[in-house]
């Protein structure tokens, strides 16, 4: 089994933690900005502490970085910081499995970004199944009570509209994080994703803590209130991120993000079993079809 599909594993099983204790603070203690901010600001020092001691097990220096990495880095952060503000946002609007899948529009995106940005090739089994998958989100757009009129006309309700942004965020962000990795090429997998990750958390961390200071200063404050919920998002995003990371080094990264959604099973497992949330016939409907685009996708590797 290629290496990449257990850390790509690993990866949905973290992030799926991650958002579980984000929509919590979300929901009560926090803004969308300040759950966001958690999540960089507690697993950054950690990143860089486990990024230290790699390097003085190994022996190995850091590397010198070029212009390109860090463009790729900040456009790649800066996506990211956007889509997650959305996703948390989007948890407010809908139950939480329901809000995890409108993110996993990211697939779709994540790969008509890749073959424009990195010359990424996704073979005609794969459009089908990214294909399915579209059809997927489409079923979940429509709200739970019966809404009248085309169905097109559903996706401009705020979910959809957060869902399908953080799917276009989320897709720029992993493309341009392969293309960062792609810029230490030599490098061995697992230290590219390391030192990506940790220059990315690291000018997130910045931005986020630029735009509190201007816009909402006791935030900040509030963020660090929080802190035995925040500590342990940022605990799980380093995790999870090192995975996503790690995977982004090794494989087209509309792949990486399709095995991903598995992730999608353990939102589900944590909406009913966790928040006590109902699931409608439609939106599991929904979720099978997304489920079915991921098995065409594995097969399309």
């Amino acid at each position: 089994m290629p290496i990449w599909i257990p850390v790509t594993l690993a990866a949905a099983s973290f992030q799926t933690i991650r958002f579980m204790l984000q929509k919590v603070l979300a929901s009560v203690t926090l803004t969308p900005a300040g759950a966001t901010l958690s999540r960089f600001l507690y697993s950054a020092p950690l990143i860089w502490a486990a990024l230290w001691a790699y390097l003085s097990l190994t022996g190995d220096s850091f590397p010198a970085l070029g212009a390109w990495f860090f463009l790729y880095a900040v456009i790649g952060g800066a996506s990211q910081i956007l889509a997650t503000i959305c996703v948390v946002a989007l948890f407010k609007a809908r139950n939480f499995a329901v809000g995890i899948t409108f993110k996993k529009t990211e697939v779709i995106q994540t790969a008509l970004v890749g073959l424009v940005v990195l010359g990424d090739q996704i073979s005609t089994l794969g459009w089908g199944a990214i294909c399915m998958g579209l059809a997927a989100v489409l079923v979940l757009s429509k709200q739970a009570k019966a809404d009248a009129g085309p169905w097109w006309q559903h996706l401009t309700n705020r979910a959809a509209r957060l869902g399908l942004g953080s799917g276009v965020l989320f897709a720029f962000s992993a493309t341009f994080y392969r293309a960062a990795s792609l810029e230490l090429a030599q490098m061995d997998a697992p230290m590219r994703a390391g030192v990506t990750l940790a220059v990315v958390v690291t000018l997130q961390v910045a931005m986020m803590m630029a735009w509190l200071l201007w816009r909402d200063r006791g935030e900040i404050a509030r963020v660090w209130a929080a802190r035995r919920v925040a500590f342990w998002v940022g605990i799980t995003s380093m995790g999870g991120s090192y995975c996503w990371f790690w995977a982004f080094t090794l494989q087209n990264a509309a792949y990486v993000k399709a095995l991903g959604q598995v992730e999608l099973l353990l939102s589900l497992l944590a909406s009913v079993l966790f928040f006590r949330e109902t699931v409608s016939r439609r939106e599991l409907l929904g979720m099978s079809l997304l489920m079915l685009s991921i098995v065409g996708l594995v097969l399309a590797i």
